[in-house]
């Protein structure tokens, strides 16, 4: 793959918009419990029928958007579409406050917690079944490699200890400490091969490691992971069907060069762009929509 063919190095990922059955009831578990602001339809989330999207996110980010689509059913667990929308905070503080935040308002949501070397990680399942990641990473400077791989693994953290250790009187008074961003999405694919040519060798992420057969985690600019695809519960899934949950990722590229020379490629590749003026958008193998802007 040359330069061109590669994503820019500061490409990072945008927010995550998912479709919801009980609007009020998810922008409650966002907002109280993990901790995010509601940035654009305050008005509904006061309980008034002013809008049927909700924006939270942390100062200006938005981080998760919310789209009342009552009409729809939930997709089955074993359907392509979202894995986990993981949040990354910028101190282990700042996501102590969020972990104890879900645990206190929505105790039977926590599904686990990882030391990844690369990062500390808590996972949740929300109202209507979206996982959610809740994580920090570690300074680049920290992280090892061998023979030009990261080394990942999934070790065991106790989150009762990481909050005994970080966990502070004011970040329990007052949880909203500092910015959160989408760090990176998990995405359930039907197969490793197709997922890679996509998001690879189309859409030009570098592959930064893999289980084989089962899941492969790729990013832009040599951080750890912006997308991961596994078959875990998915293996032969087709393309999705409309269903509550994942309605679209959102990537930033750096420039609007980038973003002409992305679209030029996948045009190229014969992937159907939906150009607005602003982004485009895509759909990958599974009907996963791809919204990529850029931020300048």
């Amino acid at each position: 793959m040359t330069d061109h063919e590669i994503l820019a190095a500061d490409t990072t990922m945008g927010p995550v918009t998912l479709l919801v059955g009980d609007l009020d009831a998810m922008t409650k578990y966002y907002r109280d419990a993990v901790s995010l602001r509601v940035l654009v339809g305050a008005e509904r989330a006061a309980g008034t029928d002013a809008d049927n999207t909700v924006t939270l996110g942390r100062g200006t980010t938005p981080v998760i958007i919310l789209v009342h689509a009552p009409e729809l059913k939930h997709a089955s667990a074993h359907e392509a579409g979202l894995f986990h929308t993981a949040i990354l905070f910028e101190t282990e503080e700042a996501l102590a406050a969020a972990v104890y935040s879900v645990a206190q308002k929505y105790p039977n949501t926590f599904t686990g917690s990882s030391d990844h070397l690369v990062s500390k990680a808590f996972y949740f399942t929300d109202p209507e079944g979206n996982g959610v990641e809740l994580y920090w990473d570690r300074d680049r400077s920290a992280w090892s490699w061998t023979h030009g791989t990261l080394e990942m693994s999934t070790l065991y953290l106790d989150p009762n200890l990481f909050l005994r250790e970080h966990l502070t009187e004011a970040a329990v008074a007052e949880p909203v400490i500092g910015g959160a961003t989408v760090g990176h999405v998990h995405l359930q694919v039907g197969d490793v091969e197709t997922a890679r040519q996509f998001y690879v060798h189309l859409l030009g992420f570098e592959t930064m490691g893999e289980l084989p057969g089962s899941a492969l985690f790729v990013s832009a600019g040599g951080y750890h992971h912006h997308l991961a695809m596994n078959t875990w519960n998915s293996r032969g899934a087709g393309p999705r069907q409309l269903a509550l949950g994942l309605s679209r990722i959102d990537i930033r590229v750096p420039s609007n060069d980038d973003l002409g020379a992305l679209t030029e490629r996948m045009s190229h590749h014969g992937i159907q762009i939906r150009d607005d003026g602003r982004a485009v958008s895509f759909d990958d193998p599974w009907a996963n929509t791809i919204t990529v802007g850029s931020t300048n």
